[in-house]
């Protein structure tokens, strides 16, 4: 199994601990904020300069999120 096959069965398992801790969608965007900044924080603590990148990310996040809701899919 490869590094991102063992990431991948992380968050599946982390999306099903949300689902058994609160069944409510909405309280689960507290978890994906909450994995932001502490993704942020990540990336600031491996290089000052990933301030940028972290930018973009968001920007990103914000435009499949944008496809999402106007597609239906992902």
């Amino acid at each position: 199994m490869s590094r991102e096959d063992d990431l991948r069965d992380t968050l599946e398992q982390a999306a099903k601990e949300f689902k058994r801790f609160d069944s409510n969608p909405i309280a689960w965007g507290t978890w994906v904020v909450y994995l932001l900044k502490e993704l942020e924080s990540l990336s600031m603590d491996a290089n000052p300069l990933h301030q940028d990148l972290y930018e973009d990310l968001l920007a990103l996040l914000q435009d499949i999120i944008r496809d999402r809701r106007r597609t239906g899919g992902w």
